[in-house]
């Protein structure tokens, strides 16, 4: 009888599954160990520019310098992944991480006071974080079953949320212990870890592409820009992938008002000026929201009807970002946003099955580089959308415009496309005829 009700149990809480497939395994224990111990520069660069130069415009700067050369990584990696051995591509991404990392801590052991070397260096983490993101995407797939995407992302998103929350907060508290120089060894340190479990995984070189070979052997084949474009005709090309970025793109845009959190602390909940709690618990209560889903993400990853899952999670973080807007008081919009975190944390997790499975392995590099860049490039639109429309409006009235916003685009988009809504696990295996062979590689 115990073991019955433990069995039941278990089948809601985390999905373990792709963990019984050793290469995804080591794979995910390495970026688990980085997420937390290789996330201190999150911390670690802002606090090092703002000290040295005393601006948040550099450090606003520097983000933007992080953001295009993680744009132009992603889209080139993204090709390069379609013609060379994904393994090599994903263990040259986190050697250059490492040395990035490595030569941060030089420079910050030898005074770190040159703003141009830094830029320089924050430019090589956004390359190099462009081509990790892109390159693991179209890995994951060759090394599990369709099948057992859905829980393979989520089980990647819950270490990346968990190491989100936990990496900074240690970064916090070592600063004043080890100093601000130590955090990047401490990175470049924790990538081993990772270079390790890729050095392990099976050889993955590419697919032929499903209009034919090449008349080029793959070694001789680089990528060009116009290998680059195909990834966006290919996604114009399909009604499916281009109703689901479309419904992560709204959700996104319109219903990602981080930007207001600190007005909203202040003025709505009694915060004080320049930040205190109140606008930490807000910005705190989303991730924890996702870690919240990951650990019971067994009552959603086997299911079969990912499309209507994916369309009804984005239409309910339209509806909880109208609550948002609404609540008049602290712990109501905690409750919301935490809400929020883990059905998003759903719609995450069945974007990057749908776009994994239905997309032929010839193209996934392409494919996931061209949404690595409309992942990162969204909340930065949001942002720019929310703060200019609190120049007309006040900050809850945006946000709950954005909500309602979000909620009737999406309902629009699932209706115009019943691809979306209909789309099943068996449509992934039947239209994506690499899929399973990929799962013994």
């Amino acid at each position: 009888m115990i073991t019955s009700t433990a069995r039941s149990l278990g089948a809601y809480t985390v999905d373990r599954r792709p963990l019984a497939i050793a290469a995804y395994r080591r794979l995910w224990v390495a970026s688990g160990v980085c997420a937390v111990g290789g996330s201190f520069s999150v911390v670690a660069v802002p606090t090092q520019l703002f000290t040295v130069t005393g601006s948040s415009a550099t450090v606003g700067a520097a983000g933007a310098v992080s953001f295009i050369a993680l744009v132009v990584a992603a889209l080139l990696t993204g090709a390069l992944a379609d013609v060379m051995d994904r393994r090599r591509v994903l263990l040259a991404a986190h050697c250059g991480l490492a040395f990035t990392y490595a030569a941060l801590w030089t420079h910050a052991v030898l005074g770190g006071r040159s703003v141009p070397v830094l830029m320089m260096l924050v430019a090589c983490q956004g390359l190099t974080l462009g081509a990790i993101m892109t390159t693991m995407g179209a890995v994951v797939p060759r090394l599990v079953p369709i099948e057992l995407l859905p829980a393979a992302n989520s089980l990647s998103s819950l270490t990346r949320y968990a190491g989100s929350i936990l990496g900074p907060v240690l970064a916090g508290a070592l600063i004043p212990v080890v100093g601000l120089g130590a955090l990047y060894l401490f990175d470049a340190v924790a990538l081993l870890a990772v270079v390790r479990a890729v050095v392990k995984l099976p050889p993955l070189p590419p697919h032929p592409h499903p209009d034919g070979p090449s008349n080029d052997p793959p070694a001789t084949r680089r990528p060009t820009i116009g290998q680059v474009l195909a990834s966006f005709r290919y996604l114009a090309a399909s009604r499916l992938l281009v109703a689901v970025l479309a419904v992560d793109l709204t959700a996104m845009v319109f219903g990602m008002p981080t930007a207001l959190f600190p007005e909203l602390a202040q003025h709505t909940y009694g915060g004080r000026a320049g930040g205190g709690l109140e606008s930490g618990l807000l910005y705190a209560a989303y991730p924890a929201g996702v870690v919240m889903a990951g650990l019971l993400s067994g009552t959603f990853t086997r299911a079969r009807r990912h499309g209507a899952l994916m369309a009804a999670a984005a239409a309910a973080w339209g509806i909880t970002v109208v609550v948002l807007g609404l609540a008049a008081q602290l712990w109501i919009a905690l409750a919301t946003l935490v809400l929020g975190g883990a059905v998003n944390f759903v719609l995450s997790t069945f974007r990057n099955a749908i776009t994994q499975a239905h997309t032929h392995d010839a193209m996934r590099g392409r494919i996931q580089g061209s949404l690595t860049v409309v992942l990162f490039g969204g909340p930065h639109i949001a942002n720019l959308l929310h703060g200019a429309a609190t120049s007309i409006l006040d900050a809850r009235t945006v946000i709950c415009a954005g909500g309602l916003l979000t909620t009737a685009t999406v309902a629009a988009i699932t209706w115009a496309a019943p691809e979306l809504r209909t789309y099943t696990t068996g449509q992934m295996i039947e239209r994506t005829p690499h899929g399973r062979s990929g799962s013994s590689a």
